[in-house]
């Protein structure tokens, strides 16, 4: 087994607490599905959100998940100016079989923007697109 580090992001589009746990629970399983992972090859998971969220902390999304023995924190992201509101990211260092080039990282909603160069994106496509 070797130690890798996945990355996911997800926008809201509300500073809702269900919307909080629904798009976090949304990206953590993502992340899991994508990379065929379970709660115990997780080791740790580190969440921010932007200033604009409040109604919620993210890891709790993570520990209605089942991951109650999983070390998870929270911090404020960076408030750069222009950066996209209402986003929560993660960096989960997990242990598996799948080499660095094999990690799936997942950027959902809105978020997808963010990492365009990653080959797997999900996204919701843009009002200007609908």
């Amino acid at each position: 087994m070797r130690v890798r580090a996945v990355r996911g992001a997800t926008q809201l589009d509300e500073d809702t607490r269900e919307h909080m746990l629904e798009r976090v629970a949304e990206m953590v399983l993502d992340v899991m599905r994508s990379n065929d992972l379970t709660v115990d090859d997780f080791i740790s998971i580190f969440f921010t959100a932007t200033e604009d969220l409040n109604a919620e902390f993210p890891a709790y999304a993570a520990r209605r998940l089942g991951f109650d023995d999983v070390p998870l924190m929270c911090a404020r992201e960076l408030e750069i100016e222009g950066s996209m509101p209402r986003v929560v990211r993660m960096m989960a260092h997990v242990e598996t079989h799948l080499s660095r080039a094999e990690i799936t990282h997942v950027y959902l909603h809105g978020a997808a923007r963010l990492r365009r160069d990653l080959t797997r994106v999900r996204e919701v496509p843009d009002e200007d697109d609908a």
